[in-house]
């Protein structure tokens, strides 16, 4: 059974990173001291759930925990730093930073080291999140102790309402496609008025007559909000001005 940490110092650890062609050691006091981060932890890079859900899940509502006073968000696996450098970019995880535990020391000093042997996988991390505060462990969800890999509380979803109860952020849907002028200006100003969005690549990750299927229309960018199609260029412009 894991137990929580809940009001107790996060553990002081250095973590060994890779930024180019230089090895560079952080320390866990310059991320938590004196801040609020966000903490989420799962059992390695590129496996299916932590690719599709978790990792996606916390980059995409960024935005939303930083309105809430959140300075950082950081996820943490028992994986070396060039298998997260490479993750990183994979996901195109932007707004996290990805801290390589590749020694363990991390997880093991939180309680959630667990023996993966009979995947392969060696000693990894049982999947949790946690807010730290000023160094202190604020609030810990940790996944239930059954078999398998569960992944029922530590979403992001779950850490939003936490944080902010009863706060659902809408979230976009913007079609685009290479080359597209009307796509580069649409992408442009959502970043500008910091609205978050996921891209999908027409040509790469659908095709245009799947676009047209759901849109009814082959011109780009197509944006959704929380499922609803609510135009081209001019209506994102007009979404984005009451923003």
């Amino acid at each position: 059974m894991f137990k929580s940490k809940e009001g107790k110092p996060v553990p002081e650890v250095t973590f060994r990173t890779r930024r180019g062609d230089a090895w560079v050691n952080v320390d866990s006091k310059a991320i938590f001291n004196g801040r609020k981060v966000i903490v989420f932890s799962l059992p390695g890079a590129f496996t299916p759930t932590c690719s599709s859900s978790h990792l996606p899940g916390y980059n995409q509502l960024a935005h939303a925990f930083k309105e809430k006073g959140v300075d950082e968000i950081v996820c943490i696996s028992v994986n070396d730093t060039f298998v997260m450098n490479e993750w990183a970019k994979d996901q195109d995880a932007e707004h996290v930073t990805l801290l390589p535990d590749g020694n363990g020391e991390f997880t093991e000093k939180m309680g959630m080291l667990v023996d993966k042997s009979d995947l392969g996988f060696g000693a990894r991390s049982w999947r949790y999140s946690m807010v730290v505060k000023n160094g202190v462990i604020d609030k810990m969800f940790i996944e239930p102790d059954v078999p398998g890999d569960p992944f029922e509380v530590s979403d992001a979803e779950t850490m939003l309402n936490y944080i902010s109860p009863g706060e659902t952020p809408k979230v976009m849907v913007l079609f685009s496609r290479v080359g597209c002028s009307h796509c580069v200006t649409a992408k442009k100003l959502l970043i500008e008025k910091d609205i978050s969005f996921e891209e999908i690549i027409i040509g790469k990750d659908v095709t245009v007559l799947a676009l047209k299927a759901i849109t009814g229309k082959t011109a780009s960018p197509q944006a959704f909000i929380d499922g609803r199609h609510i135009g081209g260029l001019k209506e994102i412009e007009a979404y984005a001005a009451k923003s």
